[in-house]
């Protein structure tokens, strides 16, 4: 089984739809045996559910997330756990032991912001909603 997560600095990146990396790791009975950081190539939003799925991802953990992207998502037959925050390599290990901390409700619609404004769609804040 692979499961991916939006990566950046060796943390979930907060906004699904803007990651550039995810770092994709392969489970086998409950147990990491490999990890590779793989690219988003330029593609965003819901194009990237496409891609995760051509690389035989079947779970993804992320920050916030829009809508149509979780969607598309969901309609590839991946799962999705929103709201995720920290380090990557700690998601995975608390997603295998039932312990991930996420937010099956988090929403982001702020889709028309300028390109080199920083935000965080984790908290509320930027017009991300819980």
């Amino acid at each position: 089984m692979k499961i991916a997560v939006t990566y950046e600095n060796g943390e979930i990146f907060q906004h699904f739809g803007h990651t550039e990396n995810f770092k994709v790791y392969t489970i086998e009975n409950k147990k990491i045996v490999s990890s590779e950081i793989i690219s988003s190539n330029g593609t965003a939003h819901e194009s990237l559910a496409g891609m995760l799925k051509s690389l035989g991802i079947v779970t993804i953990i992320c920050g916030g997330i829009g809508g149509g992207a979780k969607v598309a998502l969901t309609q590839e037959g991946i799962t999705v756990y929103p709201g995720a925050t920290g380090k990557a390599d700690e998601a995975i290990n608390a997603l295998l032991d039932g312990t991930l901390n996420y937010n099956p409700d988090v929403q982001c619609s702020h889709h028309n912001h300028e390109h080199n404004h920083e935000h965080n769609c984790h908290g509320g804040e930027n017009g991300c909603h819980h």
